[in-house]
């Protein structure tokens, strides 16, 4: 037994009030408390923090301003396309960690801590700005697990969280992007006025779609299936479904149930099942399951999809079939099915081996401000209840968006469990193609009016 473990039975009160009777008189208490009062104090004497080198000192201040950007970089990042970011307290400055302007020049050991080796703090604060405070921003340092936070970390310093795409892997961006522009361009002068729910703002979500399936297979996924809600619905089934453009636009003009003697659904809730060759040679499902205007409705049909494939077909092998969730901000929040479906993400009876999240997040919930929609910082705060990681990135900066991607794939290959894309972008239009987003939302409309596109 610890020789001091009967400290932990005293209120430390008591032994406060003991310590002050003893500075005045050491014979007022027991010899054997006074014995060890003495002790302390001669610790402090002989071990005061005056003697400990004012580079160590520094040193565990460097280490302060690490953990702060792993901890609170997500809130400092450039992932707004067209907003300005709200002001948080306090800030990164190092000067806040009792650090000062003459310390950027000194060289400190603590840059081992983000894999850059001992390194002057100018250096070590300009990598920690590339990492977390550029276009992608994560939270993930609530995750109890710690191999899941070194995997994290070590993923995030090794290409100090940057995409560096080879030549032709940018080609292929640009012509997936290029695909979801002139789709959305296409329909705009073809369908007047007709409802769409545009993807227009947010177009990055078909390269990253793109490139999440082709990773996926890379990671021996075999099958997907995705739900989501009507806004880019038509987008993703044309360029990655690879529904005909044909069968889309008669769905537009009303031709595909003129023989027949039913009514059919509209063209923005129906799903779809394809199968795609990806640039390895190997085959994966896409499944789209139908979809109501219910907003996320959707989502406890795909996980039950996924798990009944899971438990029939795939011998209960998780990397084989990947659930996607695709929502919008306002409902993520909002909606309680969203809760309910998360908490049943990790129950033995319910789990499928966890799922991919990406909030197309436009800042607008139908009309409503997102200020005036969500308590939480984030639309996506709800992942801290299963304490899975938060990727918020710049729905303009196209190559970080199939980057952050990337990384999702991998941890959920890896660690069986959801993950989280929070897609900043914006919505061109209003909540439909009919109406009129300036009357409530003014001043971001007047920037959006302003704002090209990512191509």
């Amino acid at each position: 037994m610890d020789k001091f473990s009967f400290l932990g039975a005293l209120h430390t009160g008591m032994i406060e009030e003991m310590y002050q009777n003893y500075l005045q008189d050491p014979k007022s208490i027991s010899e054997e408390w006074s014995s060890f009062f003495q002790g302390f104090d001669f610790a402090k004497e002989v071990y005061s923090e005056e003697d400990i080198p004012q580079i160590f000192q520094k040193e565990f201040k460097v280490i302060n301003l690490i953990d702060a950007y792993r901890k609170s970089g997500h809130l400092f990042t450039q992932t707004n396309p067209v907003r300005e970011r709200r002001q948080y307290s306090p800030t990164l400055d190092y000067k806040n960690f009792g650090l000062e302007e003459s310390d950027l020049e000194v060289e400190f050991q603590a840059g081992e801590q983000v894999g850059i080796g001992a390194s002057k703090l100018s250096d070590i604060i300009k990598h920690l700005d590339q990492v977390y405070c550029q276009s992608i921003g994560v939270e993930y340092m609530y995750v109890r697990d710690p191999k899941e936070i070194d995997w994290i970390k070590n993923r995030l310093h090794k290409n100090s969280n940057t995409p560096k795409f080879e030549a032709k892997q940018k080609k292929h961006i640009l012509h997936k992007l290029n695909q979801a522009v002139a789709f959305e361009n296409f329909l705009h002068k073809k369908f007047v006025g007709q409802k769409r729910f545009s993807l227009e703002g947010a177009e990055s979500l078909i390269p990253a779609l793109d490139a999440l399936v082709e990773y996926s297979s890379d990671l021996g996924v075999e099958e997907f299936v995705m739900g989501m809600s009507h806004r880019g619905r038509l987008n993703v089934l044309a360029n990655i479904f690879n529904k005909t453009y044909k069968e889309i636009f008669s769905e537009f003009e009303g031709e595909l149930y003129e023989d027949d003697n039913i009514s059919g659904d509209v063209k923005y809730h129906l799903g779809f099942t394809s199968m795609q060759k990806c640039s390895n040679g190997n085959n994966i499902k896409l499944n789209l399951t139908p979809n109501p205007s219910h907003l996320e409705a959707v989502d406890p049909v795909v996980e039950g999809i996924t798990r009944a494939k899971l438990d029939s077909k795939y011998g209960g092998d998780v990397k084989k079939i990947l659930p996607i969730l695709l929502h919008g901000d306002a409902a993520l929040a909002g909606q309680g099915v969203v809760y309910e479906v998360i908490q049943m993400a990790q129950l033995d009876g319910y789990q499928t081996g966890g799922t991919i999240h990406i909030a197309v997040n436009n800042q607008v919930g139908f009309t409503t401000n997102y200020l005036d929609a969500r308590s939480s910082t984030y639309c996506t705060d709800v992942a801290k209840v299963t304490l899975s990681p938060v990727l918020h990135v710049n729905g303009d900066d196209v190559e970080a968006v199939v980057h952050a991607l990337q990384l999702a794939v991998e941890y959920r290959q890896k660690y069986q469990k959801d993950v989280f894309i929070d897609l900043l972008c914006y919505r061109k239009y209003g909540h439909n193609e009919g109406d009129e987003p300036r009357f409530t939302q003014p001043k971001l409309y007047e920037a959006i009016s302003k704002h090209k596109n990512p191509r």
